[in-house]
Order: C-alpha cells, then sequence, then structure tokens
C-alpha cells in the first residue's frame, strides 16, 4: 500500500493518511535528507546548484511531510494520531538540530554566501539568512556545549507539543451540565447545540451541556443572564491546563522547565536573555527598545481604557444592579451597555454574515485589489468540512488563459479535536526551479460555530475580522514572486513584520462598500442596513482602551518574563504577572486566573519575546491602509503596490525596506491611534 505521506506530486491525499504512515514516511524521508546533507558535506565545488537545491529537494519533503503530520494533529486529533506524532516529533527535531550544527555545511555556505555576485537577489538573502540561523543554532559551540543545545531543542520540541496537548485536552475534557432554562439570554443556535450535546449524552429533557469550545463559551460569557453560571464558565476557562483544574492537564511543571530552558539556551549562544536571543530574527533592535514601545502604548491607551471602565461599572451598576463588576460580567455588560448605547446587538449583527456570503465578498475585495480570481475547486481533506480553493491569475483575453497562483485549505469550524484558536500556515512553499513553478498551498484554520438546524453558519462581525486577518496571512504565502524556498512566502519575514498583511486585511471589515455586498439577513435575504452599518462604525471603538491595554498585558507579561533574570516558578510566574496587571490593566482578574498556563502562543507557539508582533505590526498595517485610505480602498494602484513590494517579497528583502517602497517613507503611529480612536479632542482639533 502506498504512503500518501509520501506522495510529492500534488497535493496530499488527507483523507488517506492513517497514523501508521507517519512512522515510515518520516524515517524514509530523514534518511533521504540525511543523504543528501552527506552527499553536500562532500560537495568540493561549491556553487547554488550543487549545494542548496539538493539539500532543498531533500529537506522540502520532509517539512511537507511533517508539515502534514503536524497540522492534522492540530486539526482532527485522536490519541492514536497523537501517539504516532509524538513518536516521530523527535526524530524530526534532532534532525533539523543536527542540520544547524553541521559547521561543514555551514562553511560552504558562508563561502557560497561570500562569492555569491552571480545569483539572484533573493538567493542572496537566503544565504544570508542561512549563515545566521547556523550561527543561531550553535554551530559555533563545541563539546559537552554543542550536546547539551541538541539536547535542549529536542526537550523544548516535546514540551510545546505536551503543553498544547494539555490545553487541548483541558477543553474538551470540561463539561458543565445545567437546565436549558438557565441558559436564559444565549442565543438560540448555542442553546440548540447545548441541548444536542445533552441529548446525545443521554440526559433527560431540558437539560443542556455546556463546553470551553469558544462557539460555547464566549456566547454564555457575553449574553447569559445567569451570573453564577457566566461565574462558572469563567473559572473553568481561566484555570484550565493549571494547578487548579485537573491535575493530569497541569502546565505548571511545563512552563518551569521551558522557562528554564530557554535561558540556558541563549546563556550557550552568548546572549544575555532569551529576548535578546530572539530578537536577532525581528525587526525591534533590543529587548528595551520593545518593552519601553509597550510601555509608550500602554501609556497612551491607559488613560481611555479607565473611561471605558469608569462607564462599564457606572452602567452595570445602575442598569444591571452589579455593584462589584468582576471579570465573568465583563463581556455580559459591555454587550448590555453596546446595546444601549448604539441600538444593536452582536447578536442582531450576526444575522447578516452567513458564511458564503462572507466568502464572497472576502474573496471579491482580494480579487479587485489584488487582480486575481478565486474558485472553489475538490482535493481530498481531512475532514468533510474543509472547503478547497485555487487563486488564478486574471487574464485580459478570457477565463480559460488564467494561470493557478497558489491554492488553500479553509477548516472554518470548531470542533472535538482541533486545537482552539485561528491561525495560517503553509502546506506548500512557492519555489521556482530550473523554470517549473511550484505553487503555494495555504492552510487557513478557525474555530468557528458551525451551521445548526439546517441553516448557514453564522459569523459574528468580530469572526468575519479574524476571517479577512487569517486570509491576509494565507495572502501573503500565496501572492509571493519570489521563486527562491526560505524566503518565498512569509519565509524568513522578520517575526514582528508577519503580522502586517494580516492586520492590514482588518480594515476591510469596516468598509461600507464591502460589507454592502458580503452581507445578507439569513432569514430575510436582505443585505445590511446602511442605519446599522452606521451604528457598527460609532461602536468600532466602543472600549478600545480596554482592548489595548489588555493586549499590552499580555506583550509585557512576554517581554519581562523572556528578559529578566527569574528563577521561573508558579510564585514567580504569578509575582511577574500582578506587576504586569497592576502597571497596565485596569480591569482586575480574579486571583485564581491562570491566563499564562494556556498561554500558547509564548509556550507552545512561535510568540515567545514576540507577542509585542501584534502591535508593533499594527502600526505598520494601519499606516499602509492609510494609502488605501487616501487612494480608495479598492485602488488597484495601490493593491498592485502593496502586492508587489510588501506581499511579493517576502524574506528576500528586510520589511522595514518593503515597507517604506510602498508607503514611500517610514512607518507612523498616527494612523493606528487614529483607527483606535485614541486622539484627544485637542489633537483632532489641531489636525482640522
Amino acid at each position: 500500500m502506498k504512503n500518501p505521506l509520501l506522495n510529492f506530486d500534488g497535493l496530499p491525499d488527507y483523507a488517506a493518511i492513517k497514523p501508521e504512515h507517519v512512522g515510515p514516511a518520516i524515517e524514509t524521508l530523514i534518511q533521504s535528507a540525511s543523504a543528501a546533507v552527506a552527499h553536500a558535506e562532500k560537495t568540493e565545488s561549491v556553487s547554488w546548484e550543487t549545494l542548496v537545491e539538493p539539500l532543498q529537494d531533500a529537506t522540502e519533503k520532509l517539512s511537507r511531510a511533517w508539515g502534514a503530520v503536524a497540522h492534522m494533529n492540530a486539526v482532527v486529533s485522536t490519541p492514536e494520531l497523537r501517539e504516532a506524532h509524538n513518536a516521530a516529533e523527535p526524530k524530526v527535531t534532532q534532525f533539523w538540530t543536527s542540520l544547524g550544527l553541521n559547521r561543514a555545511l555551514y562553511e560552504r555556505y558562508k563561502t557560497l554566501s561570500e562569492h555569491s555576485a552571480v545569483l539572484l537577489d533573493e538567493q542572496r538573502a537566503l544565504l544570508r539568512h542561512e549563515v545566521r540561523d547556523f550561527e543561531l543554532s550553535g554551530v559555533a559551540l563545541e563539546g559537552e556545549a554543542r550536546d547539551r543545545y541538541a539536547a535542549i531543542q529536542e526537550t523544548l520540541a516535546a514540551l510545546a507539543t505536551k503543553f498544547e496537548d494539555h490545553v487541548l485536552d483541558a477543553t474538551n475534557a470540561f463539561t458543565l451540565d445545567v437546565h436549558a432554562a438557565e441558559l436564559d439570554g444565549v442565543p438560540s443556535d448555542v442553546l440548540q447545540t447545548a441541548t444536542e450535546k445533552a441529548k446525545a449524552a443521554g440526559l433527560g429533557e431540558g437539560m443542556a451541556r455546556l463546553t470551553l469550545h469558544a462557539p460555547c463559551y464566549l456566547p454564555v460569557l457575553q449574553y447569559a443572564k445567569s451570573r453564577t453560571l457566566r461565574e462558572t464558565i469563567y473559572r473553568a476557562y481561566a484555570t484550565k491546563a493549571s494547578e487548579l483544574g485537573d491535575a493530569s492537564f497541569d502546565n505548571s511543571e511545563i512552563i518551569e522547565q521551558v522557562m528554564a530552558l530557554r535561558h540556558e539556551e541563549a546563556k550557550l549562544l552568548g546572549f544575555e536573555s532569551f529576548a535578546a536571543l530572539s530578537l536577532v530574527t525581528k525587526m525591534a533592535d533590543s529587548p528595551k527598545q520593545v518593552i519601553d514601545f509597550i510601555r509608550d502604548m500602554a501609556h497612551r491607551a491607559k488613560p481611555f481604557a479607565q473611561r471605558d471602565l469608569r462607564e462599564l461599572r457606572e452602567f452595570a451598576g445602575v442598569e444591571l444592579q452589579i455593584e462589584d463588576l468582576q471579570a465573568w460580567d465583563a463581556m455580559y455588560a459591555s454587550e448590555k451597555l453596546r446595546e444601549k448605547r448604539y441600538a444593536f446587538s452582536d447578536e442582531e449583527v450576526r444575522q447578516y454574515f452567513p458564511e458564503d456570503r462572507v466568502l464572497a465578498g472576502l474573496f471579491r475585495v482580494v480579487e479587485t485589489i489584488y487582480s486575481v480570481r478565486i474558485v472553489e475547486g475538490k482535493a481530498s481533506a481531512w475532514h468533510p468540512d474543509v472547503r478547497y480553493f485555487e487563486v488564478l491569475s486574471q487574464s485580459a483575453d478570457s477565463q480559460t488563459n488564467s494561470k493557478r497562483i497558489g491554492e488553500f485549505f479553509l477548516d472554518l469550524y470548531a470542533r472535538e479535536g482541533k486545537r482552539p484558536g485561528a491561525w495560517a500556515d503553509t502546506a506548500r512553499a512557492r519555489r521556482v526551479v530550473a523554470g517549473r513553478v511550484q505553487t503555494p498551498v495555504a492552510y487557513m484554520t478557525c474555530n468557528f460555530p458551525s451551521p445548526v438546524g439546517g441553516k448557514a453558519a453564522l459569523f459574528s462581525h468580530d469572526d468575519v475580522i479574524t476571517m479577512f486577518h487569517e486570509f491576509g496571512h494565507g495572502l501573503h504565502l500565496l501572492l509571493t514572486a519570489v521563486g527562491t524556498l526560505g524566503v518565498s512566502g512569509f519565509g524568513h519575514v522578520e517575526w514582528d513584520a508577519v503580522e502586517l498583511p494580516s492586520q492590514f486585511m482588518e480594515n476591510y471589515c469596516w468598509e461600507w462598500d464591502v460589507l454592502a455586498h458580503m452581507t445578507q439577513h439569513v432569514d430575510t435575504g436582505e443585505a445590511l442596513p446602511r442605519a446599522l452599518f452606521e451604528k457598527m462604525i460609532a461602536a468600532k471603538n466602543f472600549q478600545s482602551g480596554m482592548a489595548a491595554v489588555r493586549q499590552m498585558e499580555f506583550a509585557l507579561f512576554d517581554m519581562r518574563l523572556h528578559t529578566e533574570q527569574l528563577t521561573v516558578n508558579r510564585q514567580e510566574l504569578l509575582r511577574v504577572l500582578r506587576e504586569v496587571r497592576n502597571e497596565v490593566t485596569v480591569l482586575h482578574p480574579p486571583e485564581y486566573n491562570r491566563m499564562p498556563w494556556s498561554f500558547a502562543h509564548i509556550f507552545a507557539g512561535g510568540y515567545a519575546a514576540g507577542y509585542y508582533s501584534y502591535k508593533w505590526a499594527e502600526v505598520l498595517s494601519a499606516d499602509a491602509f492609510s494609502r488605501f485610505e487616501e487612494e480608495g480602498v479598492f485602488s488597484p494602484t495601490a493593491g498592485a503596490a502593496f502586492r508587489q513590494e510588501v506581499l511579493g517579497r517576502g524574506g528576500s528583502r528586510d520589511a522595514m525596506t518593503n515597507f517604506v517602497a510602498f508607503r514611500g517613507r517610514p512607518p507612523s503611529v498616527d494612523a493606528l491611534l487614529r483607527h483606535n480612536g485614541m486622539v484627544s479632542e485637542a489633537t483632532r482639533s489641531a489636525a482640522t
């Protein structure tokens, strides 16, 4: 029987991939890649064709196969698949670690980099990145330090997987069975899903089963009238994967080990802190610069956040009889205040955003500004809900001459066995060898509510913003013009610039010419009324100050944790968290809140000492979009420039150069402050 993980002629047959395929495929591909490395080590004639291309041929196959395994383990996890993934992961980590420590290859790459005048600019850029990455991967280490570095990498990879497993398992394990009558105020589709779960579990009539998955947890906090119920589910969410929940899912020890190993890794490589090591591959110059940036943004936002909280507390006391506003009341009270102040609710808006209409509106934006076409196709997928699309070039004469630029999979709904959150990732990167183009393929993953009662899936406006965000990441991969593997797409793009294309796309969710074409009431078929849109615009910056300081709380906690010389244990972690909250937070969560214990971005993802990237890139994205505001949000001229100078360049040029080439000047924070409504009346008056 053929192993679908070893088929590289087209897209993987995801539906055919089984846990038993993982081990043999990874073993085979590691052997092939190791053979290619051994051959490259002995190559006397060092050139792009004799060194780089053969290595990329072999290692890319391993990356693609392992990427498919890791992706499926994140979206359709089963005990068997997890076991196969976790058994193969150390071998994959060992291979990549040994590659980074390979001094013979390092010397060859360095030689080629120093004699690369005949190469393309993008090829020279890759060589610079590779030489730097060798140096950041411990290639200069000797003896015990070298062995220790390799052991650290293997352990960190295993701990990251275990951290995410604990968060997923804790999320899946929690259920709360209540009488349906206790869900007064909760949207009907959420109630229907909860009662169907209760029925499937064999509970009696009139019962409902709640979970910690976002399509259940968030509406309960936002709409449930029962304060007791809100507090119960908030506590479960805030303590998941911690010592205050199921002990078998406790991430305490993992966090301690991760922090100790990261600090040790940084010291081995000659850096004062892990943050200093992390920033080598980012736009920011130093931990101090980042912390100053975070504190400056928090300082700007905090007066607005304090105003938001004063208004919310007053409203909650007078209108809702909640005298001591707590974290589990915030979403509920905020929704009621929004309804009173702006005369609409999120639930009312959600009725206008059925899935297919949203996708059509999203594709219209992309097709207009970037001169492409998006068509749905058929491909093997890992779940029946997954949809597949192709991105085609627009042809001046006929559609038959359109050329396929890339492909992507959309996996939109929350389900058991799927990790929470939303993300985009690479299934296959663009590569050009001997004139033959390998088109890029992207995964775009969300956790939205699935269809209920025969109706289309309905998305909140926040869900729509999330979809546009992830699609921006996807476009960074799909619209690259670079043909060199490693710097095409978002390969080697500075981490604090990776969010630029994604946050840029969010701006379109607030444009009338966009929403007018992407909304249709699920029952009446009517488009979003202009009057309701105006209310949404009026409410756009509702509590933007509170949202901003919450983001700064996460960012400052992350940077302090990775900058300061800490012996990280539970007490130290909570101490730093308290200090950060005392500095920037306005509505303090309860003492039992264990946010870090499920903070996968920094303990299992790529955002360690980099969570600030969201706000850093938001400065870039707001300023980039301001050009579209000046020239027209559908401006094909601005779109072509953004595609050419930002999306198209990938990591073949540094992010600041890309931005300046598009905008004509360095970035300014002014557009972000204006977009977030954090501009004083005096400043507004002076500007006008």
